[in-house]
């Protein structure tokens, strides 16, 4: 188990902070196999009121969000961080099939093992129905 994805904890706040824009990125690119691999093989999840284990798991749980979160576009804010955790505030902007706008708001929780792969990822979540001129998360 050489795979490794740096930064490493322990985290400075620099070193945190590119974190953050790694996933930010990765998460925009709405790549679900691409996200996945800056989890552990056996990282859990908890989003909104779904349980995951693993990244098979993620990867299906992502391609379905896509599937349903259309044009999904993603800003996240480093919060805090210790040695091998960092807290997330985030919003993001997507239509539904119907052409529907939401604004979710939330919070991560994330923890790291040492080779800088996310095993837990907690996440709480609330969606708003906007219209689409209030849009302010840019694509």
């Amino acid at each position: 188990m050489s795979e490794t994805r740096p930064p490493l904890p322990p985290f400075t706040a620099e070193s945190a902070e590119r974190k953050v824009r790694a996933a930010e990125d990765a998460w925009n690119s709405r790549d679900p196999e691409r996200v996945a691999l800056a989890y552990t093989e056996d990282s859990e999840w908890r989003n909104r009121d779904v349980f995951l284990t693993g990244r098979a798991e993620i990867v299906g749980f992502l391609r379905a969000k896509w599937e349903r979160e259309l044009d999904y576009r993603l800003r996240k804010e480093l919060w805090a961080y210790t040695d091998d955790r960092i807290a997330v505030r985030f919003e993001y902007e997507w239509h539904d099939g119907q052409g529907q706008w939401y604004r979710s708001y939330g919070n991560e929780n994330w923890e790291f093992d040492e080779r800088g792969l996310m095993r837990r990822r907690y996440a709480s979540i609330n969606d708003l129905p906007i219209a689409e001129d209030e849009r302010r998360v840019a694509l």
